[in-house]
C-alpha cells in the first residue's frame, strides 16, 4: 500500500525523512524515483540526519556511492549514468545487497530489474508551488504496518 504526502519546503522533506528513519532496522533498500531537482537528495539528507550522521549528504553523481556513518551505515548510490548491467556491476551495488547497511538509490528506475522485491520505493514529484513536493512511499513498514 502506498501513502502520499505533500511537503512544502526542502526542510519539511528532510523532516519527514527523519521521522521515517526512526523505523529503519538495517538492510533496507530505499529506491527513489523523480526528476532532476525533485528532492531525492533532500530526503536522503533527512534520513541520514535521522540516523545520527549529521547534515553531511551530497549527491553522489560523480562518486557513484557515498557512505555515511550513524546509528546505521547508509550507502547512497546515484544510478543516473547507469545504462547497462556492466555499468551496475562496476558500481559495486551487488556487494552491498544483503548487508546491514541502508542502501539509498537515486534514479532507481535505471536499475529496476536489480532491486529486491521488498525495496521501499519513494517517488518525489513537484507540487503546485515551487517548493511543494508530492512524495509517494510504498513498502515502508512502521511498527509492523505500512506507513
Amino acid at each position: 500500500m502506498a501513502e502520499q504526502m505533500i511537503t512544502h519546503s526542502p526542510e519539511e522533506t528532510a523532516a519527514l525523512a527523519q521521522r521515517l528513519a526512526q523505523d529503519l532496522k538495517g538492510g533496507e533498500v530505499v529506491a527513489f524515483t523523480g526528476g532532476m531537482g525533485a528532492g531525492k537528495t533532500a530526503f536522503t539528507r533527512g534520513l541520514v540526519m535521522g540516523l545520527g550522521a549529521g547534515d553531511v549528504v551530497s549527491s553522489p553523481t560523480f562518486a557513484l556511492v557515498n557512505e555515511y556513518q550513524g546509528r546505521l551505515t547508509v550507502e547512497h548510490f546515484d544510478m543516473y549514468r547507469v545504462e547497462s548491467w556492466d555499468d551496475l556491476y562496476s558500481t559495486g551495488f551487488f556487494d552491498y545487497l544483503g548487508s546491514d547497511c541502508i542502501l539509498v538509490i537515486e534514479w532507481s528506475e535505471n536499475i529496476a530489474g536489480a532491486l529486491p522485491e521488498d525495496a521501499i520505493t519513494i517517488d518525489i514529484q513537484p507540487g503546485e508551488r515551487e517548493n511543494d513536493r508530492i512524495i509517494t512511499i510504498s513498502g515502508w513498514k512502521k511498527e509492523g504496518k505500512p506507513c
